[in-house]
């Protein structure tokens, strides 16, 4: 670690818990592996610019989760067992049994209303048409793994209701009234907790959040499903798997600069929206 970003001193969040942030993003990615030790008091002064005490802080706050041990004289040690990072890739179906299976869901709300411009135009309705919006909380226990929310065709989705989402998964409600899934088009990006997603996550406002925006289709091409999740890195990661055929195509992925392009001296090309 021989560089870190500059730590923001103004108002917002603490230094010592910008610190705890980093140190631990680095603990979950398996940059500072179980049983190793984390830079010295000395190196992380010097790294980050700060305070001895802001740094013994933010050491003890990762003490007080759990994640390391201080060991007087020897330095900080990270704990646990070393997280298993598996990169098998089962089908979507299986992937979406496997977390039904694995996970438990808290429904916050599921209502029928007329959705936002983008959501319509994603999903292809007209004007005045309706969707169901299903907003849920996916955990691990008591942990939180990720918050969702559902946008689907209210022709489609009339039998989505906060009920039926608590015995069962939202696809196998659609599958149960004859639907199958086609193709999936998903966007991966960051963005920072709100505060309702800080509290539902239990994670601090403005903490960097992995965001999955899904556009499911049938069978026919038709998108029936727009889903936005979102979830920190702390407990989560995707993994993708691209086949040798369709390397030089869409499914492997394409990333995107929102940026307009510097001027030239000659016409300016127009984004693509």
């Amino acid at each position: 670690m021989n560089s870190a970003p500059p730590l923001v001193r103004e108002p917002g969040t603490a230094l010592h818990r910008q610190i705890f942030l980093v140190l631990r993003d680095g603990i979950v990615q398996g940059t500072y592996p179980a049983g190793s030790a984390l830079p010295t008091e000395e190196s992380l002064v010097a790294l980050f610019g700060v305070a001895r005490a802001t740094v013994r802080r933010a050491l003890a706050d990762l003490e007080n989760e759990g994640l390391v041990q201080r060991r007087h004289g020897r330095g900080t040690f990270v704990r646990g067992d070393p997280p298993v990072h598996g990169m098998n890739t089962p089908s979507y179906l299986d992937l979406l049994r496997q977390t039904a299976q694995t996970s438990s869901v808290r429904v916050l709300a599921v209502e029928t209303v007329e959705p936002p411009g983008w959501v319509r135009s994603a999903l292809g309705l007209a004007p005045d048409a309706r969707a169901v919006r299903a907003n849920r909380m996916r955990l691990a226990g008591e942990t939180p793994l990720m918050v969702t929310e559902a946008w689907v065709p209210l022709d489609i989705g009339s039998r989505i209701t906060a009920s039926a989402l608590r015995k069962r998964a939202m696809y196998e409600v659609l599958m149960d009234q004859g639907v199958e899934f086609g193709r999936v088009v998903q966007q991966i990006s960051a963005e920072a907790a709100d505060p309702r997603k800080a509290q539902l996550l239990a994670c601090e406002v403005g903490t960097a959040l992995i965001r999955l925006t899904r556009l499911l289709h049938d069978r026919s091409g038709r998108p029936i499903q727009h889903l936005a999740a979102h979830m920190t890195p702390q407990h989560s990661r995707i993994v993708m798997e691209i086949p040798a055929d369709a390397i030089d195509t869409m499914s492997a992925g394409q990333i995107v600069h929102d940026v307009a392009a510097p001027r030239t001296g000659g016409a300016t090309p127009k984004l693509k929206r």
